[in-house]
C-alpha cells in the first residue's frame, strides 16, 4: 500500500528546523522523527565528521533506523543510517535497536529519480535512544556498528533539549494527489542542508527563514 500525502507544502514548511531522513529503500515509512542537538561523536570508518540533527524512521514492516546527515563540506548528499529490525524499549526511557545493515549516501552513488540510491552494507551492532518520543524528549542517541568489510560507525548524538518533531504517517483521502515519500523527505534534506548553510554564514534568526527558504529555491 503507498502512502498518501495531504498538504505537502504546509508540512514542508513546519519542518524547516527539523532533520532529515531519506529511506530509497523503504517504500513505506509510518513514523519519522527528528531531534536537534550535535554528534559529540561521529565516526565513519575512521574519519570524524559533524553533525546537529538525527532522524528516526519507523516502516509499517517494522525496519527502524537511525539517519544523520553528515556536515561534509566535500559531500551535500554525505548521509548514513543505522538500521535494524526488532527494536525494543527495555526500560520506559530507554530504545534498543539491533542494527543489521548500514546505509551510505553520498553524492558518488548510482541515482534513482535524482536521489542517491545507498549502498547496503551488512553490519552489526546496536543503536540505544535515551528517551521517549511520545514524550517529544529524547536526551541522547548512542550507535555503533561494524560492517562486513570492517568498517566501523560511531555515533554519540546529544539533544539540544528542544521539542522532537514527530510526524506519524498515514494513509489520507483517495482524491489527495499521491506522492513518493523518498521525494517528500528528500526535501526535508534539502531544508537541513539549507539550515546547515544558514548556520555557517552566521545568518540572523529574524533572517533565518528567509534566507532558507530562498535556499531552497535556488
Amino acid at each position: 500500500m503507498r502512502i498518501r500525502w495531504r498538504v505537502v507544502a504546509v508540512a514542508l514548511t513546519c519542518f524547516l528546523m527539523t532533520s532529515v531522513a531519506l529511506y530509497a529503500d523503504e517504500p513505506e515509512i509510518d513514523v519519522f522523527a527528528s531531534m536537534a542537538g550535535k554528534c559529540s561523536t561521529l565516526k565513519v570508518a575512521e574519519r570524524d565528521f559533524a553533525c546537529t540533527s538525527v532522524a528516526f524512521s519507523h516502516s509499517p514492516g517494522g525496519r527502524s533506523g537511525f539517519t544523520v546527515p553528515l556536515n561534509d563540506s566535500d559531500d551535500d548528499s554525505h548521509i548514513i543510517t543505522f538500521s535494524g529490525e526488532n527494536g525494543k524499549r527495555a526500560q520506559d526511557n530507554l530504545y534498543e535497536l539491533p542494527i543489521d545493515r548500514m546505509l551510505l549516501k553520498s553524492k558518488d552513488r548510482p541515482r534513482a529519480d535524482g536521489l542517491p540510491i545507498p549502498a547496503v552494507e551488512p553490519s552489526t551492532g546496536t543503536c540505544k535512544q535515551i528517551g521517549n518520543l511520545a514524550a517529544q524528549h529524547v536526551s541522547s542517541i548512542t550507535c555503533t556498528a561494524t560492517d562486513g568489510k570492517g568498517r566501523k560507525y560511531e555515533l554519540l548524538f546529544e539533544s539540544d533539549g528542544s521539542p522532537i518533531k514527530v510526524m506519524a504517517i498515514r494513509a489520507a483521502d483517495p482524491d489527495v494527489e499521491e506522492e513518493r515519500p523518498a521525494q517528500v523527505l528528500s526535501a526535508h534534506m534539502v531544508q537541513l542542508k539549507c539550515r546547515q548553510m544558514a548556520e555557517v554564514q552566521r545568518i540572523l534568526p529574524r533572517d533565518r527563514t528567509d534566507f532558507i527558504l530562498k535556499c531552497m529555491d535556488e
